[in-house]
């Protein structure tokens, strides 16, 4: 999330968004900008001529493009207008290119302040269609309920009902310094993303090379104060566990090093109870960091111990894979396996700091490689059209691991993941579910052959295959974009079909999924290039035709 030069203002009408935004631009020496002027500009006519010659559809696609204008200007507040949250683009195109501060305020004062035109909204207020109704009041509280779990989306919130406008600026102003003012690490060569939570930030650091050299000093720089436990896997451990620790040696810190078999086999609750007696043995404090050297089932293992030895200790996450790389060390998600479904057992454990070598994928296998090519083009596909036109481009590249095209690659990646996780931190609010296109399947064949058939990836290319023909079966995923992704996932040489699995196996697991909600899954499905959406209620028979069908 990049939010050093811009603000996006967003609550109800009434909360004070125009004239907070005057008064916080003013405060930051900034321009300020009115969203819906902007729109009238665009389009020529009013706001209500636009709704009524050319529908909700037409006005929300202009939001979207002025929203899409506003992230490549600089120094700039936005006043947003009070229904603009509700289109997914609209919203996500704030939160991934500023900081999104909600002005809430009650229904009562919103109903008095826009009764009391002069104070802040001029004439035009009383025209308000909600100022109309028999019973204003219950209107206003009637879609300020419509649209709050949009609002919630918000990196912060001032409520505005006792506030003077000035106050409510300078705690616009607050917000920003402490949440969108430069960190001290975006001037870092290597920088990446900064992943922004509710209690602080972390940052992401992409580089080629970079692991001995830097993870001990960037561990000194964050204040460690204590010993840093490494944990990785019987693959790793040469040369990444080793280099890991000579680095640690270089900047004066003190360490130890534990190792696991390799493999999803050993991301369980018996493993975790092994570590946990490890760093029992080692008197492992609070202060202490657990840095996890090594793919996903490192990081989850690792990560899940971290949560819950001593109630919580630090992690950093070096991964060494590509899943690693672009999804799984991103975002606090960490946990175990349980023999009937993957990750059941976990806690949300962010990591201190995300330290990635890109020249890691050079040892991996050609499988493992190329199986993490499928969360890379799971992010291009469901959220960011750039990177599907940088993988069609450049696919033979990546695959051959040109260094600066590789390296690009991942910290985009990268700050994707982190733009998700930044504003729905907890998987609250359903942003963050559009991360798991191409799971629901991929997650049901993985545990329908047990862990070990297919790899991550594997399965989760398969998925995207099933989630973009149940897409198009229900009218949402375009042909032509159903036949590209194909093209997409055949030139990173993964699989479109399972072999050796029963569907019926596949359908039982994924009722046992994570994302199941009073027996219904919630799907993700791609409704354009880097656009998708979370759909409900889609007729199980619908779904089992489309898992049958991809086996080979």
């Amino acid at each position: 999330m990049t939010t050093r030069n811009r603000i996006y203002l967003i609550g109800f009408s009434g909360a004070g968004k125009s004239a907070v935004g005057r008064s916080t631009a003013r405060l930051l020496g900034w321009r300020f900008e009115d969203a819906d002027e902007r729109i009238v500009e665009r389009a020529g006519k009013p706001v209500e001529r636009v709704f009524a010659e050319d529908g909700e559809p037409a006005f929300r696609e202009l939001e979207r493009a002025t929203i899409a204008e506003f992230a490549r200007e600089e120094h700039v507040v936005v006043s947003t207008g009070a229904g603009s949250v509700m289109h997914d683009q609209s919203l996500g195109g704030m939160l991934s290119s500023g900081l999104v501060v909600a002005l809430e305020a009650r229904p009562e004062t919103v109903y008095r302040r826009l009764s009391h035109i002069a104070e802040l909204d001029g004439a035009e207020a009383m025209t308000r269609p909600m100022l109309q109704s028999d019973d204003p009041l219950g209107r206003i509280e009637s879609l300020k309920r419509e649209r709050q779990w949009a609002y919630a989306h918000a990196h912060w919130t001032v409520h505005t009902d006792d506030l003077s406008i000035e106050q409510a600026a300078l705690e616009v102003v607050r917000a920003w310094r402490r949440l969108g003012a430069p960190s001290a690490w975006e001037d870092d060569p290597d920088f990446a993303a900064t992943v922004r939570l509710e209690q602080g930030a972390y940052p992401v650091f992409v580089g080629w090379d970079s692991l001995e050299d830097q993870l001990g000093r960037r561990l000194a720089q964050m204040g460690l104060a204590g010993r840093a436990f490494i944990v990785c896997d019987s693959n790793v451990v040469h040369p990444y566990g080793r280099a890991a620790q000579r680095s640690l040696h270089a900047a004066g810190i003190e360490m130890g090093l534990f190792t696991f078999p390799a493999g999803e086999a050993s991301k369980n609750l018996a493993t975790a109870t092994v570590l946990y007696e490890w760093l029992a043995e080692r008197r492992a404090e609070r202060r202490d960091a657990i840095v996890a050297v090594g793919g996903g089932v490192v990081g989850d293992l690792a990560g899940y111990v971290a949560a819950t030895f001593l109630r919580g200790i630090r992690v950093v996450q070096v991964p060494t894979s590509l899943t690693a790389m672009v999804d799984s060390s991103i975002g606090g998600k960490t946990g175990v396996d349980l023999p009937v479904a993957k990750n059941m057992v976990g806690a949300f454990h962010h990591p201190a700091m995300v330290l990635t070598d890109v020249s890691a994928l050079r040892t991996l296998p050609e499988r493992a490689l190329r199986e993490g090519w499928a969360e890379a083009v799971k992010h291009g596909l469901a959220l960011e059209a750039g990177l599907v036109d940088l993988y069609e481009e450049h696919a033979d590249a990546l695959q051959s691991l040109d260094p600066e095209l590789t390296t690009r690659a991942v910290a985009w990646n990268a700050a994707v993941k982190a733009r998700m996780v930044s504003a729905d931190e907890r998987e609250m609010s359903g942003l963050r579910q559009l991360l798991n296109y191409g799971h629901t399947i991929g997650h049901g064949l993985e545990a329908a052959a047990g862990y070990d058939a297919y790899l991550h990836g594997e399965a989760v290319a398969i998925g995207m295959t099933g989630a973009a023909r149940l897409g198009m079966l229900e009218g949402v995923t375009p042909p032509g974009l159903v036949e590209r992704q194909a093209s997409l996932i055949a030139r990173f040489g993964l699989p479109s079909a399972y072999m050796g699995v029963e569907p019926e196996a596949i359908l039982e697991a994924m009722s046992r999924d994570k994302k199941t909600t009073a027996g219904q899954i919630s799907w993700v499905l791609l409704d354009g290039v880097g656009s998708s959406r979370t759909h409900r209620g889609i007729a199980p028979e619908r779904v089992a035709r489309v898992v049958r069908e991809l086996g080979a």
